[in-house]
């Protein structure tokens, strides 16, 4: 970009935004003439991505700031709108007005975007519900459907640094946007020229707006603790629990001590990270999938001699787990308590005589196909969605009509959802289950690595080996496509010395399971021995995500299987470092 074109957007954002504090960073960043700081600022705007908007924080067009909140919300508001009137027309409800209900996380800035959105949806005659504190992402979710809105927002940016938030937009089935809204939503924003806003004081007393708790967070609380499948073992045998717990600085401790606690489960919840602190200061990532972010819960476990460790992202739509193994503990991957979940409530279902042939369970194509295994060994139908969230909540939306039953959907990416109350990952109601789980096990004189390894030995051995390049600003959006054009352009015949047996590229959409999926800037490879490896650029971060899979079949000794398997996973990941060239 030209120092011309740089200054003047300066400026224009500057003119537009009120708030005095990150207007003036952009003047200081301008005085002291830090062009290449202005430029990633300002050389595109936030877009939708995953789940809505996410970036740094701070001042311009490519940055989280109050004007960008205000500009997105109108163009939401205006959306809400128009998509009102339809509703209208439909019910045949002259007088029905939408409303919309906000949540935030602990981090920067989160209470000042989330009231700032309020502000703008009030100025636009939307009814609006706004939590007095802190609240979990998937309690909003469950909030849109308890009070019957046509939309909500969680301000947060889920596992990212520090540095970042985020603006994650929810439809009326609890479920984040999809096509068509997203689309729709994302030209109304574009289309504003003018943004309403009321003072909230103003619209309280129109009865536009209105702070919320207990009248969601009791039900809320009931819906988490009825996703239990076997209360009466956990009422019998919970006090043998001890589980260590970590917040992460952030929103899980308002409901995953008092769930665990009211099922009398022991929970030892770390203090350095009990309580909400937007910089989290002991993690240089608040991610549960990483190990470095449970370091003090576990060595805390080992202290306690804890029967589980558990931790949530700062919004607590993430589940990170580890169990004891000798003197220390073992983290549990994603896909590794994925198929654990899946395993046992369809055995838990088929033991109660729950099962039924309409039973559902939904997994993203990047997820291991090990749960596709388990879950047709129980005749259940398995379906594979885009990544995201979103896109399990819409399949599920879909069942209300076709009459599947859901009863399990998750991704490999921590994320984990029981019950059809909330329409996105859920780390608090996974935190339930996973105690529940492994008082099951313990009644079996089992461990839960015990039950992994029994899975293993039933359905084959599965190591999955995810990794990822970052490549930031205006040139890493450009180098990132350039992989994937030449992915393309350049199918590879084999990886990791493994014939590649087919390939399918999502870019214009395919049909799996019956299911269509919308297009997406996917690419999966399929191996003659049935590994997979698929390349997916971020849609909400600067990256590029390889997913690999590998597997051997059921019947060769454990330990030889997951040396053979490790064996091909470092393989894979060095011949795609040599393919890429990077």
């Amino acid at each position: 970009m030209e120092k011309a074109e740089i200054i003047k957007l300066a400026d224009e954002y500057m003119a537009k935004e009120l708030d005095e504090g990150f207007k003036n960073q952009v003047k200081k960043l301008l005085e002291e003439e830090n062009f290449t700081e202005l430029e990633d600022c300002f050389y595109k705007n936030l877009d939708f991505g995953t789940g809505g908007i996410r970036g740094v924080i701070g001042g311009g067009y490519n940055r989280m700031n109050p004007y960008i909140i205000r500009k997105v919300t109108q163009g939401l508001a205006t959306y809400i709108n128009k998509s009102a009137e339809a509703l209208k027309q439909v019910q045949g409800d002259a007088l029905w007005q939408p409303s919309v209900v906000l949540a935030h996380d602990s981090r920067r800035c989160s209470r000042l975007f989330a009231e700032t959105a309020a502000a703008v949806f009030c100025g636009n005659g939307i009814k609006t519900y706004l939590f007095t504190s802190l609240r979990p992402t998937p309690e909003l979710s469950f909030a849109v459907r308890h009070l019957g809105c046509i939309s909500g927002v969680v301000v947060t940016a889920s596992h990212n640094p520090a540095e970042y938030n985020g603006y994650k937009v929810y439809w009326d089935d609890g479920g984040q946007v999809v096509p068509p809204q997203d689309a729709g939503i994302i030209a109304e924003v574009n289309s504003v020229k003018a943004i309403k806003s009321m003072d909230l004081a103003e619209a309280g007393k129109k009865g536009l707006f209105q702070l919320i708790d207990k009248e969601v967070d009791k039900p809320f609380l009931a819906m988490v603790k009825g996703c239990a499948l076997r209360p009466e073992l956990i009422k019998k045998e919970g006090k043998k629990l001890k589980v260590v717990y970590t917040p992460l600085h952030g929103a899980g401790r308002v409901w995953v001590e008092k769930a665990l606690r009211d099922l009398g489960i022991e929970v030892i919840t770390v203090p350095e990270q009990a309580e909400p602190d937007g910089e989290f200061p002991t993690v240089k990532f608040p991610n549960p999938e990483e190990g470095s972010a449970l370091a003090m819960a576990l060595e805390l476990g080992k202290k306690t001699k804890a029967s589980l460790v558990v931790g949530t992202d700062p919004d607590s739509d993430r589940l990170g787990t580890a169990v004891p193994d000798g003197d220390g503990f073992k983290l549990i991957t994603g896909n590794q308590l994925g198929c654990m979940f899946i395993y046992y409530v369809l055995s838990t279902l088929k033991e109660q005589g729950k099962l039924t042939p309409d039973t559902a369970i939904i997994k993203t194509v990047v997820t291991t196909e090990l749960q596709r295994r388990i879950g047709e060994s129980f005749g259940v139908r398995v379906y594979d969605v885009l990544t995201g969230f979103k896109n399990i909540a819409s399949l599920m939306k879909i069942f209300e009509s076709t009459g599947e039953k859901f009863v399990y959907g998750g991704e490999e990416s921590y994320g984990y959802l029981f019950s059809t109350d909330v329409r996105d990952k859920d780390g608090v109601a996974a935190a339930v289950m996973a105690c529940e789980m492994t008082l099951y096990n313990a009644s079996r004189g089992m461990s839960l690595l015990d039950y992994l390894d029994e899975i293993y030995e039933k359905f084959g051995y599965f190591q999955e080996s995810p990794f990822s390049f970052t490549f930031k600003g205006s040139s890493g959006g450009a180098k990132i496509k350039k992989i994937m054009e030449d992915l393309r352009s350049n199918l590879p015949k084999s990886i990791g010395g493994i014939a590649v047996a087919s390939s399918t590229d999502f870019k214009d959409g395919v049909v799996k399971q019956g299911v269509k999926l919308p297009p997406s800037n996917v690419l999966q490879f399929v191996l003659a021995d049935g590994s997979y490896v698929t390349a997916r650029p971020s849609g909400t971060e600067p990256k590029i995500k390889f997913y690999i899979s590998c597997c051997e079949k059921a019947g060769m000794p454990l330990e030889d299987a997951k040396k053979k398997v490790g064996a091909k996973c470092q393989a894979i990941k060095e011949d795609l470092e040599k393919i890429l060239d990077v």
